[in-house]
């Protein structure tokens, strides 16, 4: 997919990094990817911007005072065209608000809000900063996927809520998941899995997944890097794919073509 200028209602337009180590998270994302960083902002405290060849892929941020016992993670965004709305009808919709709709600068506003499964799903509303400028490419963000224990009500929110429109890509006892549509054109541009098979109870969560040309060189480079591996690279349908940790202990997957991949 080329360059994109802005994303379409309630699709994924950003992913951040809530790191303990700021300067390790720098140094072993920038390698690993080939992107560079802008320094930290101090108005924004302590907010950078990672690139790819020039065009923003991903954000990050230290973790605040009184967060030290939370573990760093990768947090997804969706957007909308007004927050303050979204976050009302997500609360309606059996959600509780994780972050109030806040305006940042002229950058645009965002929210947190958990869903019914209690995952934390962020939502953006764009000012001059409209998201990741591209995705579903090597080094950019690929995919992002919920995985849930309350499939059904999970469904249900983020149509509502957010006016997904979805697909049931495998309702099979071995694997339940549906898709967003891409409200743009063909394609998917989200997914949500049936995840209470092997999740424990109360526990659901945000997975992003950045693209690689080679999936184990990937994970061959972040282990030199000092990253640790979650889940080896295993051929799938929908690509080679893995699971990693950064130094800190962030997780995030990786996807990368295979012959088994359909042309997209």
């Amino acid at each position: 997919m080329p360059t994109r200028e802005t994303a379409p209602n309630g699709a994924p337009c950003w992913t951040d990094l809530m790191t303990s180590d700021v300067a390790g998270a720098r140094a072993f994302y920038t390698q690993l990817f080939g992107w560079t960083a802008d320094e930290p902002n101090e108005e924004l405290g302590g907010y950078f911007t990672f690139y790819r060849d020039g065009v923003r892929v991903a954000g990050g941020f230290p973790k605040m005072p009184g967060r030290e016992a939370m573990p760093d993670v990768w947090s997804v965004y969706l957007a909308t065209d007004n927050a303050e709305k979204t976050v009302e009808t997500a609360t309606a919709e059996g959600g509780n608000v994780i972050a109030p709709a806040m305006a940042v600068h002229d950058l645009g506003t965002m929210a947190v809000v958990s869903d019914p499964g209690g995952a934390a799903i962020g939502m953006w509303q764009p000012g001059t900063h409209t998201g990741f400028g591209v995705l579903l490419e090597a080094r950019a963000p690929s995919w992002f996927e919920l995985h849930t224990r309350n499939y059904e009500a999970a469904i249900a929110f983020y149509q509502n809520v957010f006016g997904w429109e979805t697909r049931t890509m495998s309702d099979t006892p071995e694997l339940r998941y549906t898709v967003l549509n891409n409200p743009e054109g063909d394609g998917e541009l989200a997914g949500i899995m049936d995840s209470s098979g092997f999740l424990p109870e109360g526990v659901s969560y945000w997975v992003v997944y950045l693209g690689s040309d080679d999936a184990d060189a990937t994970v061959a480079k972040a282990v030199e890097l000092g990253g640790s591996v979650v889940r080896p690279a295993e051929d799938t349908p929908y690509g080679r794919l893995a699971v990693l940790a950064d130094p800190s202990g962030a997780k995030f997957s990786i996807v990368a073509p295979n012959d088994q991949m359909p042309a997209r």
